[in-house]
């Protein structure tokens, strides 16, 4: 049996110890904003936080999770507000066919938390995010009007 909070809610489940954290929050918990995109927690589709920082969680078993607090794609937002990177999303029209976005937006609220005032040097190093749409100049201007909010 495997405890951990997600979204600031308990949860126990029970899956095998090396099921990766992806396939725990989508199948067993049932938040499918999360996404399955490489499997090799190379493109960041399924990036999610884990006691605060930004995890593939393809490649993050759920044994690792035990006892952490989850964060995913639709616990981002507070008390029914947007988060600060999910309304510079909207406003700056960032997602195509947004598949790679949740995974985004999770990578670029944890770079605000830790360096609020990001140069572009410091997100060309940090958000290693792969977008197929190619949005990555919306991305950057939403990044800073997140950082400007």
């Amino acid at each position: 049996m495997a405890r951990f909070t997600i979204n600031g809610k308990a949860i126990n489940i029970d899956v095998d110890p090396s099921t990766p954290l992806l396939w725990a929050i989508r199948e067993n918990v049932g938040l499918t904003g999360t996404k399955y995109g490489c499997g090799i927690a190379q493109c960041g589709a399924c990036t999610v936080h884990v006691d605060g920082v930004a995890t593939r969680s393809c490649a993050f078993p759920v044994s690792a999770a035990v006892g952490k607090k989850i964060t995913t794609i639709e616990g981002l937002a507070e008390n029914g507000a947007l988060h600060k990177v999910q309304k510079a999303w909207i406003e700056h029209d960032v997602p195509q066919y947004g598949y790679c976005q949740s995974g985004m937006i999770m990578a670029v609220a944890e770079l605000l938390k830790n360096k609020p005032k990001p140069t572009d040097a410091d997100i060309n190093r940090e958000i290693t995010n792969i977008c197929r749409c190619g949005t990555f100049q919306q991305v950057r201007a939403a990044i800073h009007a997140a950082a400007n909010a």
